[in-house]
């Protein structure tokens, strides 16, 4: 910052960026915002689950974190609700079929 108090020019730009991303955060639907975030916890799960060997606590955690979004909210999750709740039963599905490849 310069001696007359003014912002530098990337500083500027970056609070610009910040301001046009809560501007359309503000115009999105908070349900929409909810189940990608949900679906970031099922991405989180997989890529645990993906490891050799698995992560199975990290995964877990994700996945717990998962359910308490979608079958804590149910309905109101909106239109992405059926899918958020199948894709729970999948990551739930590969969670067991991991933690018991990993015994053999």
């Amino acid at each position: 910052m310069s001696q007359d108090n003014t912002i530098p020019d990337d500083a500027a730009e970056t609070l610009e960026a910040v301001a046009e991303v809560r501007r359309r955060l503000s115009q999105t639907p908070a349900s929409v915002v909810v189940a990608n975030h949900a679906m970031g916890l099922f991405e989180l799960a997989a890529i645990h689950l993906s490891d050799e060997p698995p992560r199975l606590a990290e995964a877990r955690l994700a996945i717990d974190s998962f359910a308490l979004l979608v079958e804590g909210l149910g309905e109101r999750i909106g239109e992405h609700h059926d899918t958020l709740v199948a894709a729970l039963a999948n990551i739930r599905l590969v969670f067991v079929e991991r933690s018991q490849g990993s015994r053999d």
